[in-house]
């Protein structure tokens, strides 16, 4: 967990081709969130038994060819700052352009593992003309084809080799809440009014490796540490593309924490923006709890009432509803411990853990009475039902024909389960597979 792969380098040399080639084996195979809209520019991807998290840098730059190259250079600098390991990629077809020589002179200051990609080698001729990359000074290549995935592997297992050993990351075992959201949405605000001015309970531990400044809560009854993603050290660059920086922060503090409280500032109401992040959390299958901060503003203006604005807010998350809203104002300290309350209940959750013999009395009766739709003249009978040991909520569903199960059956299970059991703000994993 925790390594971000950045893909970087000019446009249309394949680097949407090579991040689709890495996420989409895995979003087949993995990905149960049903109707989420992916986000073309970030993806998660796994090789031999590791996993990691991938960024298409080409799909945050904006603006007109004149500022292309000045975009390219900054992405390629907030990679820099921001992943664990950098793929620059490059065109055979092309060969090295001044741009490419730009990009390395800037990939040249850095310490962090650099992987340059000469993509669209497809047959021997390209393999000899691939040679002239070694003039960007970044050491060894790797000759691939993006689109029919030769050389990938050899690729992926130099990736995963630089990787850090994973068990070095955690060493406490208090939950983690990460405060997620826009920027301005009031996260420092939040900290402050929770931690007070009582800093004989605080310590901050900075300069972990995530870059990101933990502080540990332990007041009225609760201990966990609260992940910050708005106290991090300002930087001069990040106002010239804020959504790119934002995406990657938030991924770094999404991954590294057990429930995400997602901070939505209420004068600005639930955008894409915090779409994005909210859908980041559920595909890395987090507890969610989401905070409408500066409800004080609204309030006083009698614009929208509370029902209006969860409707509202329920309605852009769809099919994902059954999570707590709670309306704050971190000035005024509004409702903030409730908020404390919920993260803390919401973690206690997700530690679920429900019998065999139960989930068979209880749920068999129901897949008997309402079975899957049959397909194709075939009925899909469903045998036998386990929790299976994982971070989150898990069950497994033992049947004859799992492929004939689609995700309005699943969507039906999964809500018959938050029925029966408190599962309020806890991503369920529900999976069919054969007896």
């Amino acid at each position: 967990m925790g390594n971000i792969v950045a893909i970087v380098g000019r446009p249309n040399v394949g680097k949407s081709t090579l991040f689709n080639r890495f996420t989409q084996r895995r979003q087949a195979i993995v990905d149960s969130v049903s109707g989420v809209t992916r986000d073309r520019h970030y993806g998660t991807s796994d090789w031999n038994g590791r996993d990691f998290t991938v960024i298409d840098t080409g799909g945050y730059i904006t603006g007109s060819e004149d500022v292309f190259e000045g975009e390219i250079r900054k992405q390629v600098k907030i990679a820099i700052e921001e992943a664990s390991q950098i793929i620059f990629v490059v065109d055979v077809e092309t060969g090295t352009t001044d741009l490419d020589m730009d990009v390395a002179r800037i990939l040249h200051r850095t310490d962090k593992p650099v992987f340059v990609v000469v993509n669209k080698v497809d047959n021997a001729m390209r393999m000899d003309a691939a040679m002239e990359f070694y003039n960007l000074g970044l050491g060894e290549y790797y000759p691939l084809s993006s689109i029919n995935g030769s050389g990938t592997g050899e690729l992926l297992d130099a990736l995963v080799t630089s990787f850090e050993k994973e068990d070095e990351e955690d060493e406490s075992d208090l939950p983690r809440f990460a405060i997620v959201g826009r920027p301005n949405a009031g996260k420092s605000s939040l900290v402050n009014a929770l931690m007070g001015k009582n800093k004989n309970i605080v310590t901050d531990i900075a300069g972990t490796t995530r870059d990101s400044i933990d502080t540990h809560y332990n007041q009225f009854g609760n201990e966990f540490t609260l992940v910050d993603t708005a106290g991090l050290r300002k930087k001069a660059k990040v106002h010239e593309n804020l959504e790119f920086y934002s995406v990657m922060r938030s991924i770094r503090a999404i991954e590294h924490s057990d429930v995400c409280i997602v901070m939505v500032d209420a004068t600005i109401g639930f955008d894409a923006q915090d779409l994005n992040i909210f859908h980041l959390a559920e595909k890395n299958h987090k507890g969610i709890l989401v905070l409408v901060n500066k409800w004080d503003l609204i309030e006083n203006k009698e614009t929208m009432t509370m029902e209006g604005y969860r409707k509202m807010i329920y309605a852009k998350t769809a099919p994902f509803s059954d999570y707590p809203i709670i309306f704050i104002s971190a000035t005024t300290k509004q409702r903030i411990f409730k908020a404390v309350e919920m993260a803390v209940e919401i973690y206690s959750r997700m530690n679920t853990k429900i019998s065999t013999s139960e989930l068979n009395n209880r749920f068999l009766p129901i897949t008997e009475s309402t079975p899957p739709p049959s397909y194709k003249g075939k009925y899909v009978r469903i045998k036998y039902i386990t929790q299976i040991p994982t971070r989150v909520p898990t069950f497994a569903f033992f049947c004859n024909l799992p492929q004939y199960v689609k995700d309005p059956y699943k969507r039906f299970i999964e809500n018959k389960m938050r029925d029966m059991y408190d599962l309020q703000g806890v991503p369920i994993r529900i999976y069919f597979r054969k007896k």
